[in-house]
This record gives C-alpha cells, sequence and structure tokens, in this order.
C-alpha cells in the first residue's frame, strides 16, 4: 500500500498550526522565504492575512473592464456601421450623427453590462481553474479539521522553492504539527 503512496504524484505539504496568531507569523515567513504557490485556511477570517501572505489586488477587475469596453465597441460597431454607412438612418428628419446617439443608449448599456458580466463569469471559471471535480487537497485526511478548529497551511509541489525535506524542516521550525505529504 506504501509503495502505491510513494508512485503518485505528489501534490504539496500540508502542515496544521494551533493558533491563527502562530499562522499567521509562519504566513509572513513563508512569503519572506519567496514562496508562490501555497495556501492558509482557516475556520474563520484572520484579520491582516491577506498582507501576511503578500496577496495583491486580483486581476479579475481589469479583465472586467476590458470585457465592458469590448461590449461598448460592439454595441457602437452594430448600430453606427449600418445606420451610418450600410443603410442611412433618419431618426427624427435628421441623418445619423452625434444627435442620434441618444437613441442607441439602451443598446450600448445592455451590450457592455453582458459583455461584462460573461467576461467574469468565464474569467473567475478561469482563475480558479474550475471546473474541477475533486481538489488533491481532500485527500489529506486532517484537512476536515480546519473548519473546526484547524489551521492549515498547504504549500504546493508546484513552487519553485518546494523540496520535501526542506519544507518539511521550514515547516517544522515555524511551529507546525502533523506535516502531511498530500498525492495528487
Amino acid at each position: 500500500m506504501a509503495a502505491i503512496a510513494e508512485r503518485r504524484k505528489i501534490y504539496g505539504l500540508g502542515a496544521r498550526f494551533s493558533s491563527a496568531a502562530e499562522i499567521y507569523e509562519a504566513a509572513k515567513k513563508i512569503r519572506d522565504k519567496g514562496f508562490r504557490r501555497w495556501d492558509v485556511h482557516t475556520p474563520y477570517p484572520v484579520h491582516g492575512m491577506d498582507a501576511a501572505m503578500g496577496l495583491g489586488h486580483s486581476i479579475l477587475g481589469k479583465i472586467v473592464f476590458c470585457g465592458g469596453i469590448t461590449g461598448f465597441t460592439t454595441a457602437v460597431c452594430l448600430e453606427f456601421i449600418p445606420s451610418k454607412i450600410l443603410y442611412p438612418l433618419i431618426v427624427h428628419g435628421k441623418p445619423t450623427g452625434l444627435f442620434t446617439v441618444p437613441a442607441f443608449f439602451p443598446i450600448m448599456f445592455e451590450l457592455t453590462i453582458l459583455f461584462s458580466a460573461f467576461t467574469a463569469v468565464g474569467s473567475m471559471l478561469v482563475l480558479n481553474g474550475l471546473p474541477r471535480w475533486h481538489h488533491p487537497v481532500f485527500n489529506w485526511d486532517g484537512f476536515g479539521q480546519f473548519s473546526d478548529d484547524g489551521f492549515m497551511m498547504i504549500i504546493e509541489a508546484a513552487d519553485p522553492k518546494f523540496t520535501e525535506q526542506g519544507t518539511s524542516e521550514l515547516l517544522a521550525e515555524l511551529g507546525a504539527k502533523d506535516i502531511t505529504l498530500i498525492h495528487e
């Protein structure tokens, strides 16, 4: 049975800490060591953990803004190319121009919102790596404790600084308990 576990791909190392203060200090040290692919799981939000982990602002807002601009541009093209160039439209006795723009506002607004919403949902799925039916963290028997009273830290094997022994020793130095190798 142990031989089968040895052949499976390693996802990372999981460690349990005793308190929020302990895991907060450990997160700052892991951040300072230059680890990039790791996460912290706690039963409640820990104030300042984002800064301790070195997390910045999400790129999602910028992506959604680009989606909105694309929607707005699409609406302008869909309305003005046919109305001004292909089939010139006369609105209230005036040809299509700057004074007829208010008539096109509803479509511009709707396409901007529609493209923004689709971009937000699609980007959220891609950035979160979804859909994913099973996460390797659930292979860790102790992981279920984090929702009760566990403070868990997981460092992924995909991190460039990850070595099984070095990372394990670092976690032990930081006061981690139950350091566990997690397989895919």
